[in-house]
């Protein structure tokens, strides 16, 4: 459920009509709703209560989206964070969000952002490989200090998903294969400044099957009673996040978190120690849109070309995966067509629909791009020297800008000319 809804003509999110936001910030403008993100996290929470010992941690995937508002709006829901570079440690930090609530995960930590989390204090290193516990060794040692780790394990299932973002395959770049996890905690157990705590396993994003998750975690939890078996303390099981959200209202929709966490309680009997969880998508997916407006029609060879003012470089998701987004008009008339929908940046690529059925509209009619909170504004870029799309968060009747939005004077600022150019 979200809190976008056409009321007497017209789009609103929350108390709020999107005109109200256009009209004083512009367009494009990514809008995200309080209501909706604390009623995701408020619902994943419940279906995981319970699940293991003590409190589970549900860290939000700071990488779905990184707003600073957004951040301290689900610390005070619950969540804590997961984090993938030393700049989410700090965005997650400076929302507010505890260190004993942080895991960091991603491939490839340097030694400085091993520094940023030692010193920050956080919960867990979830590390991939024997070489970065190696590494971590080192700058705990130096900055006398002790990381608490796990192994993200990969546990060679295939989850279902776009390729791009399946990440629990043997030929993915991501964990250790479950069959030398057991020599990469005793190679860790035996290095200064590690204290093995936990495991961790992640599969994918944007899953819909929970099969495949419940058999990773089957697998994982024979890997646990293994390394127990082998004198290792564990304490914590990361079982990661990737379930999925409804993009097209046509398809079936994905399991609920209920249906997961009844998945969970049946996977993870018996194993006594405390869970963890990152879901991204599933708490911020559907609290966003990317509100654009029409810059005009033009007549195509079969349908008409729809051209708005946001482009690839604000919502790539279209262009990387061929992602699905309902586009709905502001101010929907009630007259439906077929058109293709397209920005203004000069690639072909930058097609956000092709022959899509949607809401008439015509030059400066307004859109709105649904289910764009997560891997949307995160994701952005300056392709065609187009400035980064603001952010807005309403609350109730109320609205902030939460993001500015970049002028060209501070793009062109940012860059700097040798010597030999300004002779």
């Amino acid at each position: 459920m979200d809190h976008f809804e056409v009321r007497d003509g017209r789009m609103f999110v929350e108390d709020v009509c999107l005109d109200e936001i256009a009209d004083a910030v512009g367009t494009p403008v990514y809008v995200y709703s309080t209501a909706t993100l604390e009623r995701h996290a408020a619902v994943f929470r419940q279906a995981v209560a319970g699940l293991g010992r003590g409190d589970p941690l549900v860290a939000f995937a700071v990488k779905a989206n990184p707003n600073g508002a957004v951040l301290a709006t689900l610390g005070r829901a619950g969540l804590g964070a997961d984090v993938v570079s030393g700049g989410e440690v700090a965005r997650a930090r400076a929302a507010g969000i505890a260190a004993d609530r942080i895991l960091f995960s991603g491939v490839g930590k340097t030694a400085a952002e091993m520094r940023d989390g030692l010193e920050a204090g956080i919960l867990q290193f979830n590390l991939e490989s024997q070489e970065e516990a190696r590494l971590l060794s080192e700058v705990a040692v130096a900055a006398g200090r002790t990381a608490d780790i796990a192994f993200r394990i990969n546990p060679d299932v295939d989850a279902g998903t776009h390729a791009k973002i399946s990440t629990g395959r043997a030929d993915n770049k991501f964990g250790i294969p479950a069959a030398d996890a057991r020599a990469a905690y005793a190679t860790a157990a035996s290095l200064p400044g590690l204290r093995v705590t936990g495991v961790t396993v992640h599969i994918g994003s944007q899953l819909f099957d929970l099969a495949p998750l419940a058999a990773a975690f089957g697998r994982l939890g024979t890997l646990i009673g293994q390394l127990r078996a082998d004198g290792h303390h564990i304490e914590l099981a990361d079982l990661g996040g990737g379930l999925g959200v409804p993009y097209d209202p046509a398809l079936p929709p994905p399991p609920t978190p209920a249906d997961y966490g009844a998945m969970v309680a049946q996977a993870t009997a018996g194993w006594d120690l405390r869970l963890a969880f990152e879901p991204g998508r599933l708490i911020v997916g559907n609290a966003g849109v990317l509100l654009a407006s029409v810059v005009r029609v033009k007549p195509g060879a079969e349908h008409p070309w729809v051209i708005v003012d946001a482009g690839m470089n604000d919502l790539i998701r279209p262009s990387l995966y061929d992602a699905w987004h309902d586009i709905r008009a502001v101010r929907p008339t009630g007259a439906r067509w077929m058109a293709n929908v397209v920005g203004p940046v000069c690639e072909s690529g930058d097609t956000f629909a092709t022959a899509r059925e949607m809401d008439q509209v015509g030059e400066g009619d307004r859109v709105a791009f649904m289910t764009a909170g997560a891997y949307a504004a995160t994701m952005a870029s300056t392709y065609n020297s187009r400035p980064l799309t603001p952010e807005v968060l309403v609350s109730g009747s109320r609205w902030a800008v939460v993001r500015e939005r970049q002028s060209l004077r501070e793009m062109i600022a940012a860059e700097r000319r040798p010597d030999w150019l300004t002779a």
